[in-house]
């Protein structure tokens, strides 16, 4: 399962830069609202976007997150506003918006389904936030997510993290989001660290959750891609590639149109 990208960064860069900003200005607004997490996908995204030379909103929401997430996505904010004076930050502690969430619905059970669905609702709650100060200051939602996790597998919260107004990195593929990071100088404490979605409040990664590296998953993407079944691999690459398959599969609701029964003229 190996691969070896021939993507061409500065050109990349540029030309999603140039998208970022003429897209902003036919929609007639200032700028754009990120969510920071601490990730790579935020941290490029929001770097990207600072590169328009519009007004860039960074802001953290915090939801009983682990402190290694919240430590790697201050020091990368704190960087980027002393390298664009058009980045401004804030922090938005959801933690009491979510136990006060909790205690107002019924709580059936401690299982894996409630706490999935908790998680979910934490992304949701996040969307919610950028919006609210989309709307204050006239700004566009930018999304985070990458083309394995958007196209893929499906791994993101539909109406959380799914939520957003435009999408600059979701042709590029995790890897290439790193090689990406690399170039804008992302700081190494988040390129160097597991991807995780944060959802859950503790130190688990993507690939804990999903069962296979976002490396294996690109490989897998493009088997498939590519018309292959299962029944060509063998040993962890029948694993991965079937993984692959499953996720695709259940996740089909987030990638496809909200379906609409259309009432025939007659």
């Amino acid at each position: 399962m190996t691969k070896k990208s021939t993507l061409q960064v500065e050109k990349v860069n540029t030309h999603i830069v140039n998208w970022l900003k003429k897209y902003a200005e036919n929609a007639k607004v200032n700028g754009f609202v990120i969510g920071v997490s601490g990730g790579v996908d935020s941290a490029v995204t929001s770097t990207l976007c600072a590169q328009t030379g519009l007004k860039v909103l960074c802001v953290e929401m915090p939801i009983h997150q682990a402190q290694s997430h919240i430590t790697r996505g201050r020091e990368h904010i704190e960087q980027l506003k002393k390298r664009f004076p058009n980045v401004s930050s804030i922090e938005a502690d959801l933690s009491s918006v979510f136990e006060t969430f909790k205690k107002a619905v019924p709580y059936i059970s401690d299982s894996d389904k409630v706490h999935l669905s908790l998680a979910n609702t934490r992304a949701r709650l996040r969307m919610t936030t950028l919006y609210y100060f989309a709307g204050i200051h006239c700004l566009l939602v930018a999304g985070t997510g990458n083309k394995v996790e958007d196209f893929g597998v499906g791994f993101y919260t539909k109406y959380g993290d799914g939520g957003v107004d435009l999408s600059p990195i979701a042709d590029l593929m995790k890897s290439e989001v790193f090689l990406l990071g690399n170039y804008l100088k992302v700081p190494d404490s988040i390129l160097n660290a597991s991807p995780t979605d944060g959802l859950f409040g503790d130190e688990r990664t993507d690939e804990d959750q999903l069962g296979a590296s976002y490396d294996e998953l690109e490989w897998a993407m493009t088997q498939d891609e590519a018309g292959q079944s299962s029944n060509a691999f063998s040993g962890r690459e029948k694993v991965v590639f079937e993984i692959y398959k499953r996720l695709n599969t259940i996740n089909q609701h987030k990638m496809t149109a909200i379906p609409v029964c259309f009432i025939p003229k007659k």
